[in-house]
């Protein structure tokens, strides 16, 4: 049994903050993991292969919407859950509730109670810091992976000029537009309807405290209390051999080249069709949607 915090204080944000999102027609689901209910979309037949996509910082399962419909044409089944604090999902009003472990912990229950095997997992930004780590909990559920503009920092790495800079912003700014950091973060542009979609479940700055945290829980130096389990992950990865590639863009300077120590260290992404995304930014998601998803499918297929 997982040991959950249990949270005193949260927010929901109001269900009519989500209406007419553009091109995101789709219902969410909801289960509760530790008194706080996690919000997901389920698409696509419910015997295909699952595809799980885990969104970062400080985007939703919104960031997905060019990606799901390309999955479901393929015959996958598409969970998209909402981390604690972003999206339809409850958020913590303490900044304390916020950790990187906990984080690890909501989303692997949350997983576990729906339940699904042989999953291929895509995951990007923060999607990655929790997703492989979810995988390394529990690596017999899962069948691959697609890495994509992320990692699993130990605190030992050398952090670019670009991170930084984020994280000071994050820090200590006094205005905080989610939709426009969502914005600054694509190379290709975003319209104002999904800036306004990436606005939607943060009604004030007091819904925002997750997003506001997650920069700063990066592991960036050895002491981290996160370090020792990213470690223990990173074990695991150098003997996983099933199949794992690499998806990153060429226009994001935080992450760009990261993907070569992945090539390197993990066994399963010997010979595999690791893609460069040119003309993609940090939101590879929005920038080349549509190109990462037919990759997907050709690294399932294969």
């Amino acid at each position: 049994m997982r040991q959950l915090p249990q949270i005193k204080n949260f927010l929901r944000t109001p269900e009519e903050r989500f209406q007419n999102l553009p091109d995101f027609p789709y219902t969410p689901h909801y289960t509760e993991v530790g008194g706080l209910r996690i919000a997901y979309i389920d698409e696509g037949p419910k015997d295909g292969p699952v595809v799980l996509l885990m969104h970062g910082e400080p985007a939703w399962s919104f960031l997905y919407r060019k990606m799901i419909p390309v999955l479901v044409q393929a015959g996958m089944r598409v969970l998209v859950p909402d981390q604690v604090g972003f999206g339809r999902t409850d958020k913590p009003t303490q900044r304390s509730d916020y950790t990187y472990e906990n984080h690890v912990q909501w989303m692997s229950a949350w997983l576990e109670s729906v339940d699904v095997q042989d999953i291929t997992l895509f995951c990007q930004d923060w999607g990655s810091l929790i997703g492989l780590r979810m995988v390394a909990e529990m690596p017999d559920r899962f069948a691959r992976i697609a890495l994509s503009n992320g990692g699993l920092p130990t605190g030992n790495e050398k952090i670019p000029k670009a991170f930084h800079i984020w994280r000071a912003f994050a820090m200590y700014s006094p205005w905080f537009p989610i939709g426009k950091i969502v914005r600054a973060g694509c190379a290709q542009g975003l319209s104002d309807a999904a800036v306004a979609a990436y606005d939607a479940p943060y009604p004030s700055s007091r819904y925002a405290v997750g997003a506001r945290v997650f920069p700063t829980l990066v592991p960036i130096h050895p002491s981290n209390p996160a370090r020792e389990a990213n470690e223990r992950a990173w074990e695991m990865y150098k003997a996983w051999t099933k199949p794992f590639i690499t998806l990153f863009s060429t226009r994001d300077p935080v992450t760009k080249g990261g993907e070569k120590m992945w090539q390197k260290k993990v066994p399963g992404a010997a010979g595999q069709k690791h893609t460069q995304i040119r003309g993609a930014a940090h939101f590879v998601q929005e920038d080349k949607g549509e190109e990462v998803a037919e990759a997907l499918v050709s690294f399932i297929s294969a």
